[in-house]
């Protein structure tokens, strides 16, 4: 039997193109789970408001209700079309950015992206992650530390990048697996480092229904280069976030809008024949610091 609420004639929601909203929240109220009817009654509230605001017609909603069905039928085991259109939407930033707020005293989180591989490859401190001669070397280092300035020891430093042609190795079917990717753990310092090379940037998969969105729209496709970062240790919330390369095309217009500005670095040059053998890279080659902040 169906225990939920029915209506007298008093309470009917006939509806009214000016209390549209209202009469549709209404359905929700009997929703056990409050959050759920928050979110639902707020969803109803904006989405009726769009509607009405741009004055949508019934050939526009059922272009959009098409343009969905696609966007769905594109994905599969190892492609998300929807994470990609919340991305070039700038959804995905936004929810990264309020669930991970870090009030100028943590490391500013952004997006993971679709090439983390869940088991990377562990590697000792100094390891290349780059096979050799595949691009312009680069040597990177950092410290892993609290909110307090203190030294984080242990924690997981999960990095990966594209190569210098601007893709990952999953792109590739004859790259080797788990190129330019590694595993590495801090050492009582809470120091890292690493061998690489320069990453290049990149577009994201523009050849369904997000790539004919941003056609459209006269947007491109282009990520700016970068180095992803997952930091984790116990007793911190993980981190995802990414060090970018501050002379790189689309820097300032990233399409899924991942580029904060406390996370942009110079990948200075060094012409120095001594350091580059003492760090195993030819001359000259970049390098780069990027200290992480955990928060609780």
């Amino acid at each position: 039997m169906d225990h939920r609420r029915s209506r007298t004639s008093a309470t009917r929601r006939l509806f009214e193109e000016e209390r549209s909203a209202e009469i549709v929240a209404d359905s929700f109220a009997d929703t056990p789970d409050p959050r759920l009817q928050h979110v639902m009654t707020s969803l109803t509230q904006h989405l009726h408001d769009f509607v009405k605001d741009v004055g949508l017609t019934v050939e526009e909603w059922e272009a959009a209700i098409r343009y969905l069905t696609a966007t769905g039928q594109k994905c599969s085991d190892t492609r998300q079309e929807f994470i990609l259109l919340s991305d070039v939407l700038g959804v995905s930033m936004l929810v990264e950015t309020i669930n991970n707020r870090s009030d100028g005293t943590a490391t500013e989180a952004t997006v993971e992206g679709p090439f983390h591989v869940v088991d990377s490859r562990p590697r000792e401190l100094g390891d290349t992650i780059a096979e050799p001669g595949s691009g312009e070397p680069c040597l990177v280092t950092g410290r892993v530390l609290d909110r307090t300035g203190t030294p984080v020891p242990g924690a997981v430093v999960d990095v990966w990048q594209a190569d210098a042609d601007g893709y990952y190795d999953v792109q590739h079917e004859t790259r080797p697996e788990y190129d330019l990717r590694g595993l590495f753990t801090t050492d009582g310092n809470g120091t890292f480092w690493f061998r690489t090379i320069m990453p290049r940037y990149y577009p994201i998969p523009d050849d369904g229904p997000v790539g004919e969105l941003l056609e459209k729209t006269a947007r491109h496709p282009n990520r700016p280069a970068h180095i992803h970062f997952e930091v984790s240790a116990p007793g911190f919330r993980t981190l995802t976030t990414h060090v970018f390369v501050a002379d790189s095309p689309y820097i300032d217009d990233d399409t899924v809008f991942g580029v904060k500005a406390s996370l942009v670095r110079e990948f200075t040059q060094v012409d120095d024949p001594r350091r580059a053998a003492a760090a195993g890279l030819d001359n000259p080659f970049r390098t780069v610091d990027f200290e992480v902040v955990l928060g609780a």
